[in-house]
C-alpha cells in the first residue's frame, strides 16, 4: 500500500488571490465593527493573515473527494478488514463558524480492490475543510469510499470537540461528540462491527 504526505502549503492563483484579498477586506470591517482599531500595530496585517488562514482551512471546496481516492485504487484479492484509525481533522461548525476537531477512524472490507493508505487521510481532509456538521462529515466520508471503491462494507467513526460548545453557549469544556455511519456487511453483521471497535481499542 502506498503512503504519501499532505500538501501543507497551497499557492493561490491570481483569481484565488483576488478572493483572498476580498476576504481580508471583510475581516478588516469585522475588526472595526467589534470595536477594535484595524490600524493599530498588532492588527495591521491581521485581516490578510486571517483571510489566508480561512482560505487554507476551507480548501475542501476546491477538492474532489472521488478524484483523491481514484488516484490510488489497486487490485487486491484479500477480503479481510482494513482499518485506518485516529486520523486527525479540523473543520468549521457551519452554525457559528467556530472550529471543531478530533479524529476519524475508517474500516472497510475490500471486494477486489484497495485504496492507498495516504488517500484516506486526504479524503478526510477534503471533506472536513469546509463549513460542516459532524454528522454529515461522518456520512460523507462513508459514502465517498463506498461510491468510489469496490467494498463489501464501510464503517466510519468520528470523535470531536466543538468550540461552539466550549467557548460559548453551554461552555462545557470536556464535552465531546461521537458519530458513526456504516453500510454493507457492517450494517448486516453486529459481530463485524464489534471486531472493528475491538481493533480501535487495540484488542484482538
Amino acid at each position: 500500500m502506498s503512503c504519501g504526505h499532505f500538501d501543507f502549503e497551497i499557492t493561490p492563483d491570481s483569481a484565488e488571490q483576488e478572493k483572498i484579498e476580498a476576504i481580508a477586506m471583510h475581516y478588516r470591517e469585522i475588526i472595526k465593527l467589534i470595536g477594535e482599531n484595524p490600524e493599530r500595530e498588532g492588527l495591521v496585517k491581521t485581516p490578510m493573515r486571517a483571510a489566508k488562514a480561512m482560505w487554507f482551512a476551507t480548501q475542501g471546496y476546491r477538492q474532489d473527494p472521488k478524484e483523491i481516492l481514484r488516484q490510488a485504487v489497486f487490485e487486491y484479492a484479500g477480503s479481510q478488514m482494513v482499518v485506518v484509525k485516529n486520523i486527525e481533522f479540523y473543520s468549521f461548525c457551519e452554525h457559528h463558524i467556530l472550529p471543531f476537531f478530533g479524529t476519524v477512524s475508517i474500516g472497510y472490507i475490500p471486494d477486489g480492490s484497495m485504496i492507498g493508505l495516504s488517500k484516506l487521510p486526504r479524503l478526510v481532509n477534503a471533506i472536513a475543510r469546509k463549513l460542516q456538521v459532524q454528522e454529515r462529515l461522518t456520512a460523507e466520508i462513508c459514502r465517498e469510499i463506498s461510491e468510489t471503491l469496490s467494498t463489501k462494507g464501510v464503517i466510519v467513526v468520528c470523535n470531536a470537540s466543538h468550540l461552539c460548545m466550549q467557548m460559548r453557549g453551554v461552555e462545557k469544556q470536556q464535552a465531546s461528540t461521537d458519530t458513526i455511519d456504516y453500510n454493507g456487511a457492517f450494517a448486516a453483521d453486529q459481530q463485524l462491527r464489534q471486531e472493528f471497535f475491538s481493533l480501535l481499542r487495540g484488542v484482538r
